[in-house]
C-alpha cells in the first residue's frame, strides 16, 4: 500500500513539475507577445503619418491636376462635335 501511495505521490509530482515547464514557456511566449505588439505599435503609428502626408499629396495632385485640365480647356479649341478644330 505504502508503493501505491509512494507512486501516486510521484505521478503528481511529475504532473506538477510538467505545469511548471508549461507554465514557464507560456510566460515567455506572452513576454514575446507583449514585445511585438509594442514594436506593432511604434510601427502602426509611423505608417499612419505616412498615410496621412500621402493623403494630403494626392489631394494636392487632384488640385493641380484640376487646374491643368482647367487651362488646357481654355487653351484648346474644339469643334461644334468635341473634336480639334
Amino acid at each position: 500500500m505504502a508503493d501505491n501511495h509512494e507512486e501516486r505521490f510521484r505521478q503528481h509530482e511529475e504532473m506538477l513539475q510538467g505545469l511548471a515547464r508549461v507554465w514557464h514557456e507560456q510566460h515567455v511566449m506572452n513576454q514575446e507577445q507583449r514585445e511585438m505588439n509594442h514594436r506593432l505599435e511604434g510601427y502602426m503609428q509611423r505608417q499612419d503619418a505616412i498615410n496621412e502626408r500621402l493623403t494630403a499629396a494626392i489631394e494636392r495632385l487632384d488640385v493641380t491636376q484640376a487646374r491643368i485640365e482647367t487651362l488646357l480647356a481654355r487653351m484648346i479649341p474644339t469643334g461644334e462635335n468635341g473634336r480639334d478644330a
